[in-house]
């Protein structure tokens, strides 16, 4: 076989393989659940700040771009979403959230929000400034492990 052929051969493979996947549903359910219950947010401002930089993976207000409709990134997607509500869901506090005391945490340490969000959200990507002013409104609102806040719920391991 001609390095052409081989070549057209793989391209045509990864082209039927593409559009098999579509077939996949997972990462395609773009429904939002109601929302039953929300945070007593400490400001306005730290509401904004975690809707711009939080609420697409840890709400029930995600907003499903174009691309999250495309296998295999829909899946990454879906799983984005499935594990930051499964953590952390803002639209959910008539529910105990044990990890709520963990977010500024999580923000300081520039584990959230994730880059590969950031990457594609510009709107997340926060000022020093604006970080910082989260991360303060975070704590204010929800406690912190490392300052002893555990309101929200006991604290065992996942």
């Amino acid at each position: 076989m001609t390095r052409q052929r081989l070549t057209g051969s793989i391209v045509g493979a990864l082209a039927v393989a593409l559009l098999a996947i579509q077939l996949v549903p997972y990462g395609r359910q773009h429904t939002n659940p109601p929302v039953t219950g929300v945070p007593q947010w400490d400001s306005p401002r730290t509401e904004e700040l975690a809707r711009r930089a939080c609420f697409d993976c840890h709400s029930h207000e995600t907003r499903w771009p174009w691309y999250a409709s495309i296998a295999p990134v829909s899946w990454r997607v879906q799983s984005h979403v499935d594990e930051g509500r499964e953590h952390l869901d803002f639209s959910a506090f008539d529910r105990v959230q044990r990890h709520a005391d963990d977010a500024a945490e999580m923000v300081t340490e520039g584990e959230m929000p994730p880059w590969d969000y950031a990457m594609m959200h510009p709107e997340a990507r926060l000022s020093d400034t604006e970080k910082q002013e989260l991360i303060r409104g975070l704590t204010a609102t929800f406690g912190s492990r490392a300052g002893g806040g555990h309101e929200h719920g006991d604290h065992d391991d996942d």
